[in-house]
């Protein structure tokens, strides 16, 4: 110990919400911190935009609020008076041509009750599910691809219809390789302590029904949630933090017992380092420090989804269905995954420009991103055919923008939480280097504010 109680001078690398929710717990502290950003603007997949003269995000657009990282930083950066709860929270699966409410009673699209499903799946379908309870245990062992475990106890026609479309809403990815111990750890723990998936799911809903917290699912902030960063970073501006942006970090070393990063035009040393890049990016950082974390975050691969925002005249519009949007199975061939009615979803954008409605749809899978080769007008017009398809929308939109979110979400694949014990048991043995970011926690905002302000808080306590 050399009697301060914080390190002198901690270095974030990586001006995501991440790397931006550690330096702020960092300057909170009083903690003297220089954030760099190798890009030309903070926040990563989260970008606020306008489509139209309509704010809107081009990026991530809602908070998950039964978590309460992400909202309550977005009230201690002063945007708090600007949050606001999701108007609908109800959604369907637009399946074999046909829009289907979202089955009540389900855990992250494992279905809970049979009948609820009755519409979405076929009777056959739905008879297979009931054969859950006769069938013998399926082992999960230490982890176990979720697609692949609920078709054992299901039947594929389950995951095909409504585990998978959800799935890939979240993370882009396949169902037959995602980690269920890392993307839905409680059903983890429920199916192996339960020899029926049913009773797993029922046991669950029980526990969540129990001791579900009071207030809304979804919160957005007024202007679209990308005014988070820009906030955050005010926030760590005014306690005295250092941010520099279109510096990418390039090496990192051990030299006369400080880190030193060296940027394109500059050399920084710190006591600390937070490094929220993404996980190839950090590979390159540890490569020489840490081979084996190194190594690891190399294997991790990404998807690289588009985003397809669209404003339309109201007058022009059929009579479109409620809810927040649809979910689109990938075994039916269409070229979006997923679509949001984002002013059905948000009052504020709904009353920001009265006579327009905005909506927008996902595209591009892990392993399924031929569709992204094609350039952005070629790209509205795949996704208008598939939005004309679902919602009768023939109309030609006032406005369209396209956004390309190059390798955008990291994928959980089986054995992704050992990974990453593994990546931090490597990198815990050097003084002062803490992991955070969409890559280890999960990849939703308040996931990510969580892994950063974890990260920061181990910084400190490693300096005590």
């Amino acid at each position: 110990m050399d009697g301060r109680a914080t390190p002198e001078h901690v270095i974030v690398v990586g001006g995501g919400i991440s790397g931006l929710a550690a330096a702020h717990r960092l300057a909170e502290a009083g903690v003297r911190v220089t954030l760099l950003e190798a890009s030309a603007r903070l926040g990563g997949k989260l970008l606020a935009g306008e489509i139209a003269g309509v704010p809107v995000d081009l990026g991530a657009e809602a908070l998950f609020a039964l978590r309460p990282e992400a909202v309550e930083l977005a009230r201690a950066v002063g945007l708090g008076e600007c949050l606001e709860p999701a108007v609908t929270t109800s959604a369907n699966v637009w399946s074999r041509g046909a829009l289907h409410s979202m089955p009540r009673g389900h855990i992250m699209g494992v279905p809970g009750e049979p009948a609820a499903l009755a519409g979405l799946i076929s009777p056959e379908g739905i008879a297979r599910v009931e054969q859950d309870r006769t069938l013998p245990r399926t082992a999960v062992d230490d982890d176990v691809a979720i697609g692949a475990y609920v078709a054992e106890r299901y039947g594929r026609e389950v995951v095909d219809r409504l585990l998978e479309p959800l799935l890939d809403g979240v993370y882009a990815g396949d169902a037959y390789q995602i980690s269920m111990r890392a993307t839905v750890p409680a059903l983890f723990e429920a199916a192996r302590s339960h020899a029926s998936l049913l009773d797993a799911v029922a046991s669950l809903r029980r526990a969540s029904s129990e001791g579900a917290p009071a207030g809304p699912v979804f919160m957005s902030i007024r202007g679209g949630i990308g005014r988070l960063p820009g906030a955050v970073a005010d926030a760590v501006r005014a306690r005295g933090g250092r941010i520099l942006l279109d510096s990418p970090a390039l090496s990192l070393d051990r030299a006369d017992g400080a880190w030193r990063i060296r940027t394109a035009d500059r050399s920084l040393t710190a006591d600390r380092v937070v490094i929220a890049a993404p996980a190839r990016s950090a590979a390159g950082l540890l490569a020489a420090e840490v081979p084996a974390a190194a190594a690891e975050l190399a294997r991790v691969e990404y998807a690289s989804p588009a985003l397809v925002t669209l404003a339309f005249r109201r007058a022009d519009l059929p009579v479109l269905p409620g809810g927040s949007g649809f979910l689109v199975p990938p075994v039916d061939g269409r070229t979006i995954k997923a679509a949001t009615l984002l002013t059905h979803k948000w009052r504020w954008l709904r009353e920001s420009v009265p006579q327009l409605f905005v909506l927008r749809a996902s595209i591009g899978r892990y392993g399924d991103e031929q569709a992204l080769h094609l350039d952005d007008a070629d790209l509205v017009e795949a996704a208008r055919r598939d939005l004309g398809a679902a919602l009768g929308l023939t109309a030609a939109p006032v406005a369209a923008k396209v956004s390309r979110w190059q390798d955008g979400l990291p994928q959980y694949v089986v054995g992704h939480t050992a990974r990453v014990a593994r990546m931090r048991d490597a990198v815990a043995k050097l003084p002062g280097i803490r992991l955070c970011g969409a890559a280890y926690d999960g990849v939703g905002i308040a996931n990510c504010v969580a892994s950063g302000q974890r990260a920061a808080d181990e910084t400190m306590a490693t300096a005590a």
